[in-house]
C-alpha cells in the first residue's frame, strides 16, 4: 500500500511544489489552511503530515494537536521559514517527530518521511504484540470453567494490581507459568518485562549468576560484567519456577532482596535497588522442605504472602473437552491438517484418565493425535492402551501385596471382553474369535454387561 502524505501550507507554490516532488512515491493530498487540513484528517487516514508552522489563523501547532487525537496517529513533520530553536523545541514538545526549515531540501524530506514511516510501523507492531500478549495471557486465554480453576482466577484478579509477592503451588504441567503471566498482564506492570527462570534447569553456580548477575573476574571464566535476570526484570515481574530447588546461598540472597528490595551481583559489594515484583512457583511442598531443613523458614514466609494452588487436571475433568478442542484446533492449524472431532467413547475414556502430566501431557497427546491420526475423528480404538486403564493410583501409592484384593472372576471376564472388543475395533465376530468363544456367547455376555457394548465398525 502506498504511504499517504498530507501537506499543509498557506503558500500555494510551496505546497504544489512539494506535492509534485513527492507524488511519484506517495499518495499526496494538500491543504491551504489548518481548517482545511482538519477536514481532510477527519475524512481519511494519513501516514505522515507535513505542515507549515506560521499560517493565518491557527498555526501548525494546532495541526500537531489534532493529529495526536486521531485513532491511527500520523507522524507529523514541521517546516517553517523561521527556523529558530524555540519553534523547533515547541513543535517537538507538542509531538512532531522532526523539523525542517524552508526552503525544504527534498532529499532530506524523503529521508525524514521514510524514518517517520519506519517509526510508526515499529510502534504499530509493538502495540499489536502487547495486544496479543494481553489476549494470550489474559483470563480469557486461560481455558476452563471448572470451579477450582475459576477460584484461582478470582484470586488472580484480586492480587494482580497489588505489589504482593505470590507463591504458586501445583504439580508439573498444571499451568503455573501461565498463571504467573496472567498476574503480570493483569497488573500495573503489564508494559514492563516478564522474565522467567526455571531454577531446576541450572546448576547452583550458574543459577546464582543467572539470577543476580556477576562482576568481571568474580569467578573463573567471568571475563566481563553480566546483568542478571533481576535487573532485566526491572519495572516488571521476575518468575522463579521450581523455587524449591535453589541452594542455601541463593536462598539467602533472595531473602535479602525481599527484605531490602536490593541485590548484589556475584563478586560485587554495591547494593542495586530494583523495582521488581517476584512470583515464585513450586511443584514440591515448601513447608515439608522447611521441616527437612532444606528450605529457609524465613524465606518461605516472605514468599508465601499470597498463595495460589493450581488444581491438577484430574480434579477439573469438566475442562478436558475444552482443552482437547483448543489444542486439537491449534495443532491442526499449525500442521495444515483437518481438525479432529472426538467421539463420545474416546471423550469418556480421556476424562476417566488421571493425566499425571496434567495439561502438558494433554497438549502432547493432542499434537500426537493430529500428526498421526489418518481419519477425521478420534475414536476409543485410536487411543493408547494406557488411557483405557481407568484412573491409575496416585503417584507414590504402594503396590498391592501379593494375594491381596485381586480382581474377581467376573471383573476379569468383563475386562477380557472389553479388551477383545477394543482390539477387534468393535467387530464382534473377531472379538469372539480372539476370546475363543462363539459369537452367540459374546452376544450373551454383552447383554449381561451392556456397558461393554461397542458398535461394530
Amino acid at each position: 500500500m502506498v504511504p499517504s502524505v498530507l501537506i499543509v501550507d498557506d503558500e500555494k507554490h510551496t505546497r504544489e511544489g512539494l506535492q509534485q516532488a513527492l507524488q511519484e512515491n506517495y499518495d499526496v493530498s494538500v491543504a491551504g489552511s489548518t481548517d482545511e487540513a482538519f477536514n481532510l484528517m477527519e475524512a481519511q487516514e494519513f501516514n505522515v503530515i507535513l505542515t507549515d508552522l506560521r499560517m493565518p489563523g491557527k498555526s501548525g501547532l494546532k495541526v500537531i494537536d489534532r493529529a495526536l487525537t486521531l485513532p491511527n496517529k500520523p507522524a507529523v513533520l514541521m517546516m517553517t521559514a523561521y527556523g529558530n530553536v524555540e519553534s523547533a523545541v515547541e513543535a517537538m514538545k507538542r509531538g512532531a517527530v522532526d523539523f525542517l526549515t524552508k526552503p525544504v531540501n527534498i532529499e532530506r524530506l524523503e529521508v525524514l518521511i521514510q524514518r517517520a514511516l519506519k517509526s510508526r510501523t515499529l510502534e504499530a507492531e509493538v502495540q499489536q504484540l502487547h495486544e496479543r500478549l494481553d489476549a494470550k495471557f489474559s483470563f480469557e486465554g486461560i481455558i476452563g470453567h471448572s470451579p477450582k480453576l475459576q477460584a484461582v482466577i478470582d484470586q488472580v484478579k484480586l492480587v494482580a494490581p497489588s505489589r504482593a509477592t505470590i507463591l504458586i503451588e501445583g504439580e508439573s504441567g498444571t499451568g503455573k507459568e501461565l498463571i504467573a503471566q496472567a498476574v503480570h498482564q493483569a497488573g500495573t506492570r503489564a508494559r514492563g518485562p516478564f522474565v522467567a527462570v526455571h531454577c531446576a534447569a541450572l546448576s547452583e553456580n550458574l543459577l546464582e549468576s543467572e539470577i543476580f548477575g556477576h562482576e568481571r573476574g568474580s569467578f573463573t571464566g567471568a571475563t566481563e560484567r553480566r546483568i542478571g535476570r533481576f535487573e532485566s526484570a526491572a519495572g516488571g515481574t521476575l518468575f522463579l519456577d521450581e523455587i524449591g530447588e535453589i541452594s542455601a546461598s541463593t536462598q539467602v540472597k533472595l531473602l535479602r532482596f525481599l527484605e531490602t528490595r536490593a541485590i548484589e551481583r556475584v563478586g560485587g559489594s554495591k547494593p542495586i535497588e530494583l523495582d521488581v515484583r517476584l512470583v515464585a512457583a513450586t511443584n514440591r511442598s515448601l513447608e515439608q522442605l522447611v521441616r527437612e531443613g532444606k528450605f529457609r523458614e524465613d524465606l518461605f514466609f516472605r514468599l508465601n504472602v499470597v498463595r495460589l494452588a493450581m488444581p491438577p487436571l484430574r480434579e477439573r475433568t469438566e475442562d478436558i473437552p475444552l482443552l482437547l478442542a483448543h489444542y486439537l484446533k491449534h495443532f491442526a492449524e499449525e500442521n495444515g491438517r483437518p481438525v479432529l472431532t472426538v467421539e463420545p467413547g474416546a471423550l469418556h475414556t480421556l476424562q476417566s484418565y488421571a493425566w499425571p502430566g496434567n495439561i502438558r501431557e494433554l497438549r502432547n497427546f493432542c499434537e500426537n493425535a493430529v500428526v498421526l491420526n489418518r481419519g477425521a475423528s478420534l475414536s476409543e480404538f485410536d487411543l493408547d492402551p494406557k488411557f483405557r486403564g481407568g484412573v491409575p493410583p496416585a503417584a507414590g501409592s504402594p503396590a498391592p501385596a501379593a494375594g491381596s484384593a485381586l480382581l474377581s472372576v467376573e471383573e476379569n471376564e468383563k475386562r477380557l471382553v472389553r479388551e477383545s472388543l477394543i482390539k477387534a475395533r468393535g467387530n464382534r465376530t473377531k472379538a469372539a474369535a480372539l476370546m475363543g468363544i462363539s459369537r452367540r456367547t459374546l452376544h450373551r455376555k454383552i447383554a449381561q454387561w451392556p456397558e461393554l457394548d461397542v458398535t461394530d465398525r
